[in-house]
């Protein structure tokens, strides 16, 4: 099947999309509680980009799947999608690669009505399994038929798998957590960098690897922007995600839950002050801003997976550029103003693709946002956008003649699971 064939495929599946966009939205309510507003706006970026497969045929026109004809990529996919992790799925087919989807176990609904839209257009070229993690990545490991393992989860999930990856030779794709700074200088435009940051970080109930985490305000703006913060923050409405004037809804992982909790108590007691929201009824937590927060409290340390804002003055651009780079984590930054934000994006800028290291590469980030809005840096992401970080956020373990391997930075999972056809 050549490249037209596949992209064909990936322009029926986006027709299925939107033929069942009503059970879609109401399998992402049920399932991971996502409102209607975030489903749809997602089914219409995921469409959008599965036609965008065009724009890659120069990338992907004339390679073939990494383990050779009839070989299969394993995909382990996070809870935190309905349509995106489409994206995801067919990127790997488009490269030639037959794929083995495991689905997260809190969206079983949702897996099984994309499995039944799957199978009349892919057939078995896409299968689609319901065991566990554990057992699914060891299978993957032991089956020669499968050339490489790409996985959306924890890095404390995946880092313990490393000396099995390098016994295999197999390769690994791991695309992680986000504790993403966004950065705003005195003279950032005030209009738009609000605008992102209440989108960017409230949409899905803040449950993104790609939500900003870390608020940097400088100081001399630092109390207006709270005010206007607080303002949006107080007029989001809270509520049932299968209610269309939903805002926020419950957060789908009772562990986030519990550690926005602990991150919440973590910074009052250190001397932060909460200056709206910091309510949490069972899984539903109010949208929350906390205020002077400081770098060792968790919230600052950890991945906060869920609708918190965690905000902190800065004073100068080397001090703001060193804490964002003080992080286990660094998939995007987001940074907005004129000169010093330039300058500071180009510190925090890793390389264009991702590359070879000799080890874990902390204080880069994977994808920079100089004032640009989430959706316009992340557009075409996985398709013709390579995404991915460094640190902890994503990375590749890979055996080269005989040699292991680390390369870190952004990526396409279908160049990463494929090869040039030999000329």
């Amino acid at each position: 099947m050549d490249f037209g064939e596949r992209h064909r495929k990936a322009l029926d599946l986006a027709e299925s999309l939107r033929k069942h966009r009503a059970r879609i939205v109401r399998e992402a309510a049920r399932d991971i509680k996502f409102t209607v507003k975030d489903s749809e706006a997602e089914l219409d970026i995921t469409t959008d980009r599965l036609g965008m497969f065009a724009e890659a045929r120069p990338i992907l026109e004339g390679r073939r799947p990494l383990g050779g004809a009839g070989s299969s990529v394993s995909l382990m996919l996070s809870y935190n999608g309905s349509a995106w992790l489409n994206t995801a799925i067919t990127s790997i087919y488009m490269a030639g690669n037959r794929v083995n989807v495991k689905f997260s176990s809190k969206g079983s609904g949702l897996s099984a009505l994309t499995e039944s839209l799957y199978r009349p257009i892919f057939g078995d070229d896409i299968r689609f399994t319901r065991e566990s993690g554990k057992k699914f990545m060891e299978r993957s490991l032991g089956d020669r038929d499968v050339s490489s393992v790409v996985v959306f989860g924890s890095d404390e999930n995946v880092l313990p798998y490393e000396e099995a990856f390098r016994r295999s030779g197999k390769k690994l794709v791991f695309e992680g957590p986000g504790q993403d700074p966004f950065i705003v200088f005195r003279d950032a435009d005030p209009e738009l960098s609000m605008k992102d940051l209440v989108a960017s970080k409230f949409n899905y109930s803040g449950q993104r690897c790609i939500a900003p985490k870390r608020i940097f305000v400088h100081r001399s703006i630092y109390e207006p922007f709270l005010e206007r913060l607080e303002e949006r923050v107080r007029k989001l409405a809270v509520g049932s995600p299968g209610d269309a004037r939903t805002d926020v809804s419950p957060v789908a992982s009772p562990l986030a839950v519990a550690r926005i909790r602990e991150q919440l108590r973590d910074a009052v007691e250190r001397g932060a002050r909460i200056v709206a929201g910091g309510k949490i009824v069972g899984d539903l937590v109010y949208p929350t801003i906390v205020r002077d927060a400081t770098d060792e409290m968790l919230g600052m340390k950890e991945e906060v997976f869920g609708p918190v804002a965690f905000t902190s003055p800065f004073d100068t651009k080397d001090e703001v550029v060193a804490r964002a780079m003080e992080h286990k984590y660094g998939l995007r930054a987001a940074v907005f103003g004129g000169k010093e934000a330039e300058e500071a994006a180009a510190a925090l800028a890793g390389e264009d693709y991702c590359h070879p290291v000799p080890s874990y590469t902390f204080g880069k980030f994977g994808t920079i946002a100089l004032n640009q809005t989430l959706e316009e840096s992340w557009r075409g992401a996985l398709v013709t956008k390579p995404i991915g970080g460094y640190g902890y956020s994503g990375w590749i373990w890979e055996t080269v003649d005989g040699t292991f391997r680390i390369k870190q930075g952004p990526k396409l999972l279908s160049v990463e699971t494929s090869t040039p056809e030999p000329a």
